[in-house]
């Protein structure tokens, strides 16, 4: 299995895009295996960030947009679909990639986590566990932090010319859940404030990015003027085939 995982802005479709391109050039079937919290929720495709219909005839994404506005989802939930989804690929001999930015939830696709709260201060939790249900390499792609934050600020103009602020508001009218009203710009297009949304997503970069740096075992590729083919080359390299 590949794993691949990285802050808000910094390229992670394009990323396996390229890296899906490669692995069919060597007779592979790649399948994407969305761990974005997110993402899961019908009708915020835009304001998410969901691979578009025209990305996903080039690589099938599961775990996307599965879930109705209305309903609660939590981690509880996303796991052992995702680990479903995971078995089946590769009972299909698919070559799974996992693809997001929830740090909590890559870590639930991958290994049998413990959901119960652990004491403060303790030092080990299964949350952190180096141990995967299948071998998997795991990439992390980072970026020097200016040119991410200019990305992110770049990214939300173009969801908010894509129509995310509409789209938001057609979702406040069917009552979406609490953890769908999660979604980073929900609250702040609700509002109409874009530099709100640009501070938040550039905040939740940073969280991300400490994730990032906790992981065990994590092959890390600095994507600071680079492309998302040259990342997959290196991604390619790294697994030997």
């Amino acid at each position: 299995m590949i794993a691949l995982f990285g802050p808000t802005g910094v390229g992670k479709t394009a990323v396996a895009l390229e890296l899906a391109d490669r692995l069919r050039a060597l007779g592979q079937d790649p399948v994407a295996i969305s761990c974005d919290a997110l993402q899961v929720y019908q009708g915020l495709s835009t304001l998410t960030g969901t691979a578009s219909v025209q990305e996903q005839r080039r690589l099938e994404h599961r775990m996307v947009e599965i879930v109705p506005l209305t309903e609660p989802f939590s981690l509880g939930d996303y796991m052992p679909r995702a680990h479903a989804e995971i078995d089946d690929a590769l009972s299909a001999s698919r070559r799974p990639i996992v693809l997001g930015g929830t740090g909590l939830y890559l870590r639930a696709a991958l290994a049998d986590l413990s959901l119960e709260k652990v004491p403060p201060n303790t030092e080990t939790s299964e949350l952190w566990s180096p141990e995967t249900r299948h071998p998997t390499a795991i990439f992390g792609l980072t970026m020097e932090r200016e040119q991410l934050y200019e990305r992110i600020d770049a990214r939300v103009d173009a969801i908010v010319a894509a129509g995310a602020e509409e789209e938001v508001r057609r979702a406040e009218a069917f009552g979406p859940s609490h953890t769908a009203r999660k979604a980073l710009g929900f609250a702040e297009l609700l509002e109409g404030d874009v530099d709100r949304m640009k501070q938040r997503s550039r905040n939740y970069a940073r969280r991300q990015m400490t994730w990032l740096r906790k992981m065990p075992n994590v092959h890390r590729i600095d994507m600071t003027e680079r492309t998302p083919a040259d990342a997959a080359e290196e991604i390619q390299a790294a697994l030997g085939r």
